[in-house]
């Protein structure tokens, strides 16, 4: 018998999920300052090494983003614990209307304004990796690779060993997930080339494709 899941769990979604993530992190890198807006490691070991440096203006471009990453995080959790299961929307739709919304907005700002618009891709990020991170009951991680690169790297491990097919299968999917990150960033490295700061638009595409997917209760 096939096992059924929530289509908030399902691989199909959390490619579109990945794509997006892929796309962000390559735009925000190329277009707004090299700062990265999914993975908050490099923007720790930045603000860090200009503290030292003295150059507290510059670390302030990595400090933002971080605090706004914390408060998407925050928010989206409260969204979760406060969500009411008779809504027409699931909570996680709404998360990907706020999402949505946000890019769109970010999408508007001149290079001037590089540190705001940081922020809010940090706080979608951030909101994404908190409302999504299970697919197939395995846990993934859309906006980064170093937990999706660990976990396909032990399992494929675990398969060589005991040869359980389930184990090697798993594994073909996180690998499968980190080259559809690496899409996406490469798609953002090359809108950017051409869209310049409005490229950051085309992930809209991606994540409305994941709102309407959703309206499937079961895949």
């Amino acid at each position: 018998m096939q096992t059924k899941y929530q289509m908030s769990e399902s691989l199909r979604l959390g490619i579109f999920l990945t794509l997006s993530g892929g796309f962000q992190d390559a735009y925000s890198y190329i277009c707004r300052g090299k700062v990265f807006v999914n993975a908050q490691t490099g923007n720790i070991v930045l603000l860090g090494q200009n503290l030292a440096e003295g150059d507290y203006k510059k670390a302030v471009t990595y400090l933002f983003p971080l605090l706004s990453f914390v408060g998407g995080a925050y928010l989206c959790q409260r969204i979760k614990l406060m969500s009411r299961s008779k809504s027409k929307l699931h909570w996680r739709q709404f998360v990907l209307l706020m999402e949505i919304f946000l890019l769109f907005c970010a999408g508007l700002l001149s290079s001037r304004y590089n540190t705001l618009a940081n922020m809010m891709l940090s706080f979608v990020c951030a909101m994404q990796v908190v409302a999504f991170g299970k697919f197939h009951n395995n846990t993934y991680a859309t906006t980064m690779c170093i937990g999706n690169l660990k976990s396909a790297t032990t399992l494929l491990c675990h398969y060589h060993i005991t040869k359980e097919v389930v184990s090697g299968k798993t594994s073909l999917c996180y690998f499968f997930i980190i080259f559809v990150f690496f899409l996406g960033a490469v798609s953002g490295a090359i809108a950017a080339r051409y869209l310049h700061l409005h490229s950051i638009w085309i992930p809209i595409i991606f994540l409305s494709i994941a709102f309407s997917l959703m309206f499937q209760e079961e895949t």
